[in-house]
């Protein structure tokens, strides 16, 4: 029977699959042929927290999958205590579909969480995009999530009765605050089959294991050989943009792409370009 093939990111039903222990919820659209492009999120993200304009331009002629690891939204289980388990469960995950080859896009932890899976399994990964994201054992990666003022922008969101992301993603200038108020109109389109939100102690979880990230020892990036494409804002206060240039230095042969004017959700409020260069980058031969 032919696979359902919804491009709309606002109707794509939320499925179900059976890997290892545990029950991994995802979404899939767009057509069947090609490589599919695999996404991996950010901290305390669900698959409700992908920018719907993102996902339906590149499902036009590609296919594309969002997945909540262990311990997020409606995935059972617990959140795997390292950023190799989660690449661990993300290979499964991809064998368990019946892939043998991928692109894949990680989000600041999912960008961890992608530059694992490369270094593990090079077969697996023909195109790889990371952005809004750092390396190994990059200069603080270990004290943003804990630093004070992520909590008072948390604090502040409450206050002000919108999402943290509006403080935490996007600088405060007129043009900041007009692109995380449309960012976040995006993330409500969706109101049929919303995932779960992610529970407070996989939520702290999570920290941990970014803290951990940031405090192991540098790993050899040179041995990315796949073609990578690097993006970010130019004032990360999460995973700080010099973190994006070290990359870049370290993966040959990769591109990096810094949006000015912009934060850790850079790549959502200079959507357009972004989803141009993703495009590019994935299409282009070589």
């Amino acid at each position: 029977m032919t696979r359902p093939s919804p491009t709309i990111w606002a109707s794509a039903p939320n499925r179900r699959i059976e890997v290892g222990r545990h029950t991994l919820v995802y979404r899939d659209l767009g057509p069947e042929e090609g490589i599919p492009l695999v996404l991996l999120a950010h901290l305390g993200a669900t698959l409700d927290e992908w920018d719907p304009r993102f996902i339906d331009a590149l499902a036009l002629d590609r296919r594309v999958i969002a997945v909540d690891l262990p311990g997020v939204g409606g995935s059972t289980g617990r959140v795997p205590g390292t950023v190799a388990a989660m690449a661990r469960v993300v290979e499964e995950f991809i064998a368990t579909l019946g892939l043998a080859q991928i692109d894949l896009l990680g989000f600041s932890l999912g960008g961890f969480i992608g530059q694992q899976v490369t270094l593990d399994a090079p077969d697996l990964v023909r195109r790889l995009v990371l952005a809004g994201t750092g390396p190994a054992g990059g200069a603080g990666i270990d004290r943003p999530t804990g630093g004070a003022y992520i909590y008072w922008d948390m604090i502040r969101a409450v206050m002000a009765g919108t999402d943290a992301k509006e403080f935490l993603f996007f600088p405060r200038t007129p043009t900041g605050k007009m692109a995380a108020k449309a960012y976040l109109a995006r993330l409500r389109e969706r109101v049929m089959d919303r995932d779960n939100p992610i529970a407070l102690s996989s939520f702290h979880r999570q920290i941990t294991v970014i803290r951990a990230w940031g405090r192991t020892q540098p790993q050899d990036l040179s041995r990315i050989d796949v073609p990578t494409l690097i993006a970010n804002g130019d004032h990360d206060r999460m995973v700080p943009t010099a973190l994006s240039h070290d990359m870049h230095a370290r993966i040959p042969g990769s591109a990096l792409i810094i949006y000015p004017e912009s934060g850790h959700g850079g790549v959502f409020q200079h959507g357009d370009e972004f989803v141009d260069a993703v495009r590019n980058h994935l299409d282009t031969d070589s």
